[in-house]
C-alpha cells in the first residue's frame, strides 16, 4: 500500500498539462523579476483602460434614449473589453517570450 495521499483533480490536470507541454516541446522557464514587473504593469494598464472605458460607458448610457441605443452601447463596451483583453494577453505573451 502506498503512503502517498490521493492526488487532487487540480494536481492530475497540472500533470497532464505538463506532459502535453513536454510532448509539444514547450520549455518551462521561471519568469525573471523584470518580466514579473512588466506583466504586472501590463495588467494594471489593462485594468485602468477597462475602468476608464466603463466610466465612459456609464456616461453614454445616461444619455441613451432608446433600448436599441443601450444595446448598441453595451455591445461596443463588450467589444472594447475583448479587444483590450486581447492586447493585454498579446503583451504578456511577448514579455514571457523575451
Amino acid at each position: 500500500m502506498s503512503d502517498e495521499r490521493p492526488k487532487t483533480a487540480f494536481e492530475v490536470a497540472m500533470e497532464r498539462l505538463r506532459r502535453q507541454d513536454a510532448e509539444a516541446g514547450v520549455d518551462e522557464r521561471p519568469l525573471s523579476d523584470e518580466q514579473k514587473a512588466a506583466i504586472a504593469e501590463a495588467r494594471q494598464v489593462y485594468e485602468a483602460r477597462v475602468a476608464e472605458r466603463e466610466i465612459l460607458h456609464q456616461a453614454s448610457l445616461r444619455k441613451a434614449g432608446t433600448h436599441a441605443e443601450v444595446e448598441q452601447l453595451n455591445e461596443e463596451l463588450r467589444r472594447d473589453k475583448d479587444r483590450l483583453a486581447t492586447d493585454r494577453d498579446r503583451k504578456i505573451s511577448e514579455i514571457r517570450k523575451g
